[in-house]
């Protein structure tokens, strides 16, 4: 499994990112590399919680799949 990312520009201009795969894991950027960078770590930070408080994670085959 890898990560989906949903990623878009609103009509103001900002870029909204979403990891959709993981709850809550939803960012914003100026920039769409910006919105990209901060879901991506937002992600891992998520992940490497679950994992310190023996959370199940899913079984990942690789991490990020950009869609859009």
């Amino acid at each position: 499994m890898s990560f989906a990312v949903e990623i878009e520009q609103e009509d103001e201009g900002r870029w909204i990112a979403e990891a959709s795969d993981l709850s809550g894991v939803m960012v914003y950027g100026q920039r769409r590399d910006e919105a990209l960078a901060r879901v991506q770590a937002l992600t891992l930070r998520v992940l490497a919680d679950r994992l310190e408080n023996a959370e199940p994670i899913p079984k990942m085959t690789g991490i990020f799949s950009v869609v859009a």
